[in-house]
């Protein structure tokens, strides 16, 4: 099903699993975009690098390290090395032998569950293969419809979509910036990816009116509860902007609590 950030539906939103239901599987695997498509969500952000070979591999990080059994850079394992990590056990006993998917598997998967895709480019060293290789791959899946290409490296986002026709990009950023219709206009971005205490709802209502999606990534529950403690409220212009109907993709590792979060709003 061809993924649209602007149009969830009458009354409806998206919601997205930062890294699939990063949670309560482990990050970057077929278990998590599974879980988060079975627990409410119509899109999932995942993030691909290169294996020595030139394989594109779900990774958030350059290293293998964090998420696997494994060390050292993934450019200088092939694909048949990663595969043979262990992704899973580093998060449960009960995901032990999940495997790092291949892009191809990850679209597969996320099609076979009914959700699209955010792919974040994190390869650092040679972005320019990674995205003919992203052409290849998406060509072979037939997935064009199915995908945003998102990165916080937006000259990599404009290169990508002349590379590949009719691609649709998103940026990310971490900043509020003066003119964001501007910034996407200039990137020829579809979306823009937010972080919850950097969103504010007149940006938001700035790119519906261009035409622009705004993505807003909200943190982990415990986190939110730490601030509220101290009295903070880090959701306060999420829930605005969600009453106004101005956001239109809400994301975070807890699909569950992102879910709640939209239906406390009155969103589908």
């Amino acid at each position: 099903m061809p993924y649209d950030p602007l149009n969830a539906g009458p009354g409806r939103i998206h919601i997205c699993g930062h890294r699939g239901h990063s949670i309560g599987a482990p990050e970057n695997t077929v278990p998590a975009i599974v879980e988060a498509a079975r627990r409410g969500a119509t899109v999932c952000e995942i993030d691909i690098v290169l294996t020595a070979d030139d394989a594109l591999v779900l990774l958030h990080d350059e290293v293998v390290d964090r998420t696997t059994n494994g060390k050292g850079r993934a450019a200088a394992l092939t694909l048949a090395e990663v595969r043979a990590l262990d992704a899973g056990a580093w998060f449960s006993p009960a995901f032990a032998g999940t495997r790092v998917p291949t892009l191809g598997e990850a679209l597969d998967a996320a099609k076979g569950a009914g959700v699209g895709l955010l792919v974040e480019i994190k390869e650092r060293q040679r972005p320019d293969r990674l995205i003919d290789r992203l052409a290849g791959v998406l060509a072979d899946h037939e997935a064009l419809e199915e995908v945003l290409v998102i990165s916080f490296d937006h000259p990599s986002l404009v290169a990508a979509q002349r590379r590949i026709p009719g691609l649709r990009t998103e940026l990310i950023t971490h900043a509020r910036h003066v003119d964001p219709v501007e910034m996407a206009r200039r990137a020829g971005a579809a979306s823009v990816a937010i972080e919850a205490d950097m969103f504010h709802p007149d940006d938001a209502r700035a790119l519906r009116a261009a035409g622009v999606a705004t993505r807003v990534t909200v943190p982990r529950p415990e986190r939110i509860a730490l601030r509220r403690a101290a009295g903070l409220d880090p959701l306060a212009r999420v829930n605005e902007g969600l009453a106004a109907d101005v956001i239109d993709v809400l994301a975070g590792d807890d699909v569950t609590a992102v879910v709640a979060l939209a239906q406390a709003k009155g969103k589908g």
